[in-house]
């Protein structure tokens, strides 16, 4: 499945977008407008960010935490540092093991999160973002020829920008 995703400054621009599609006989079953008064990100489908970087944080938690505590112990082993004295040699390593497991579920949910929030969305986050501001997308999914007809028109229409995709899932 090819799509073309044009950014039109207002609801005027986004419907005589959608007008020039309907003229040139585009099926308009395959156009969808975004924007405050029709569809959302989520009724379209964009990826929310958080979702794949909550995914990837709590992937990455599974082999970080253990680690983290294997090295916690291991620090403990070497250095034989009394955190506690009063719970003797085997509780402080014990301990030391548990911080290290704390500092790596911190790290998988800060780095695998951090990342996982800014790359995990693709370009979905770019068109929240332009959503969020008040600006509408007119969006044409379907077989190349549809796309590339679609193209030709929405350029017609002087979008902010206009940005062409073929889904890897289809291919």
């Amino acid at each position: 499945m090819n799509y073309v995703i044009a950014v039109l400054a207002d609801r005027i621009q986004a419907e005589e977008a959608y007008s020039a599609l309907e003229k040139e006989g585009l099926p308009l079953a395959q156009v969808s407008i975004l924007g405050r008064g029709f569809k959302s990100a989520d009724e379209f489908g964009f990826i929310d960010p958080e979702k794949p970087a909550r995914k990837q944080a709590l992937k990455m938690a599974v082999w970080v935490i253990p680690l983290g505590f294997i090295g916690g112990l291991a620090f403990n082993l070497a250095t034989d540092y009394q955190l506690v004295p009063a719970v003797g040699a085997i509780g402080n390593r014990i301990l030391g093991g548990i911080f290290g497991a704390l500092a790596g579920a911190m790290g998988s949910f800060v780095v695998g999160g951090g990342v996982g929030l800014t790359s995990g969305s693709g370009d979905a986050l770019p068109y929240r973002n332009r959503l969020s501001e008040g600006k509408y997308l007119v969006v044409v999914q379907g077989a190349p020829n549809i796309t590339n007809q679609a193209s030709r028109i929405l350029r017609q229409c002087s979008p902010e920008s206009l940005q062409a995709y073929v889904d890897p899932t289809q291919v």
